[in-house]
């Protein structure tokens, strides 16, 4: 038997439900709204978390963005300021080395712009000088008889020096100058060739220059000590002031240019094992900056060390090479044959002449046999 009723309280029944349920969502949503900021004021993070906030000072974390500006921010990286890096090797931190555009600026504007200078300077002298001067000639004429004066190891020593000089400085000129001069006359595709083939002949003949330098300066330590006649000859000019200039087997110009050989030579020999093995550094080298990786000051350093002693070098030698060719008549037959004119010797190197006249001879094959021999 079915009730009447129960239709019409179902019907009703639904609505109200449905409404009550609302209200009393409504209800608690306003409960939580009012009671949220009363419930964030009372959670502490755990003892263990990780805060973002920075200790206080001049660099404390203004917020998400901080309080410094992007200017001032990569200022600092331009300075060499470090950050943290996964890599634990010196320097790692470093974005940009603030070291590296000091040398940058200091090759670009004070080192290749002197050098270039130096080495145009010399030159000119030069040209000048044999313009206004010409060839220095043997005053009294040629007697026909020779002196031994350089033996075969000495002229071998010299000659091999010689060809590594002109190769290293050819190959270390294009290197150095070779951008700025021959890339606009020359284009790109030449000048790339040429400047890959200068760069590893440089580096493959570097270590022979060394043991070339070394032997020039073990076979021609014994004479180039100064003396107080080196002194007057300097006064004089090497008789160009006035007088005769003695001198004993080496001048002083020639003392002078084998010491400042010596010294450019270590510098070279130095300067360019660092650069060909920047990685094979002294322990303690290895371990001199907690900043900055040891190999890459050095190299830095090394590099405006190895130009200015290559510049200082290659003008040297280019007035000796003048004086020895062109500039003195005479002079070059001590290298190529091992003996020179006794007249030469009287006037160049009066005092080692004095030493050496008995071995004069009017037969130049046999006093090149006895120069060849070392009986100079």
């Amino acid at each position: 038997m079915t009730n009447p009723i129960a239709p019409k309280t179902a019907h009703l029944a639904g609505p109200g439900l449905l409404a009550g349920v609302l209200a009393l969502l409504a209800a608690l949503l306003l409960t939580l709204a009012l009671a949220a900021p009363a419930m964030a004021q009372t959670v502490r993070p755990p003892a263990n978390a990780t805060t973002n906030v920075l200790p206080p000072g001049p660099e404390m974390r203004g917020g998400v963005l901080g309080n410094r500006s992007d200017g001032a921010i990569w200022h600092d990286i331009r300075k060499g300021a470090a950050g943290e890096s996964q890599d634990l090797r010196a320097g790692s931190g470093v974005l940009i080395q603030s070291q590296g555009e000091d040398w940058r600026l200091i090759r670009n504007q004070w080192v290749l712009p002197i050098a270039w200078k130096v080495l145009a300077g010399v030159l000119a002298v030069l040209i000048v000088f044999f313009a206004l001067r010409g060839r220095i000639r043997i005053r009294g004429g040629r007697s026909g008889r020779v002196i031994p004066r350089f033996s075969l190891v000495e002229r071998v020593v010299h000659w091999f020096v010689a060809s590594l000089f002109i190769l290293m400085g050819i190959t270390g000129l294009i290197i150095l100058f070779g951008r700025p001069f021959l890339l606009p006359l020359i284009g790109p595709g030449a000048f790339a060739a040429l400047a890959s083939a200068s760069l590893q002949g440089h580096n493959l003949f570097g270590p022979i220059f060394i043991v070339s330098i070394t032997a020039l300066f073990v076979t021609f330590a014994r004479g180039n000590g100064f003396r107080w006649v080196d002194l007057k000859w300097l006064l004089k000019g090497g008789g160009m002031l006035g007088g005769h200039a003695s001198s004993g087997r080496y001048n002083f110009g020639e003392k002078t240019w084998f010491w400042w050989a010596s010294l450019c030579g270590l510098a070279l020999s130095l300067s360019g094992l660092l650069l060909l093995f920047p990685d094979h550094l002294p322990g303690f080298l290895q371990t001199a900056s907690a900043e900055v990786p040891p190999e890459r000051t050095l190299m830095q350093w090394a590099t405006l060390v190895h130009a200015v002693a290559a510049a200082a070098f290659i003008g040297f030698g280019l007035g000796h090479i003048y004086l020895g060719t062109i500039g003195m008549e005479g002079a070059l037959e001590g290298m190529t044959r091992g003996t020179v004119d006794e007249t030469w010797a009287k006037e160049h190197h009066d005092l080692w002449y004095e030493d050496h006249k008995a071995a004069a001879s009017a037969n130049a094959s046999r006093a090149e046999v006895r120069a060849a021999a070392g009986d100079v």
